[in-house]
């Protein structure tokens, strides 16, 4: 079965950077779309950006700030994330972009934006 484990939240002023790490393990990862998802309290997973075979799509609230990328080597994926805003502030996780949805989430890891 599909593990995903993410790390490398922490707590960051404005302005600061994180690099967020995941390992997917059960897979064969280098068949898939990955993408980097949050959820902030109260709300629903938001696909924050993703990389496909053909390139990589950002949301329009993280492009420029926020780089995927991936090391099918390792079966890891990463996000830059700079010049962090308070609305940044969420639990992020990786897993699948593609049609038929999500697979089981699996532990994501807090990020904190202080103003």
């Amino acid at each position: 079965q599909v593990q995903l484990v993410s790390s490398g939240g922490g707590l960051v002023r404005t302005g600061g950077s994180l690099r967020l790490s995941c390992t997917a393990s059960g897979i064969a990862f280098y068949n898939y779309a990955m993408g980097w998802y949050r959820q902030a309290p109260g709300n629903q997973h938001e696909l924050v950006v993703a990389i496909t075979s053909s390139g990589t799509n950002y949301s329009d609230i993280t492009k420029g700030r926020f780089t995927i990328s991936r090391d099918n080597s390792k079966n890891m994926v990463y996000l830059q994330m700079n010049s962090l805003k308070p609305e940044d502030t969420a639990v992020y996780y990786c897993n699948r972009h593609s049609i038929n949805g999500p697979w089981p989430w699996g532990q994501g890891t807090q990020v904190t934006v202080s103003s």
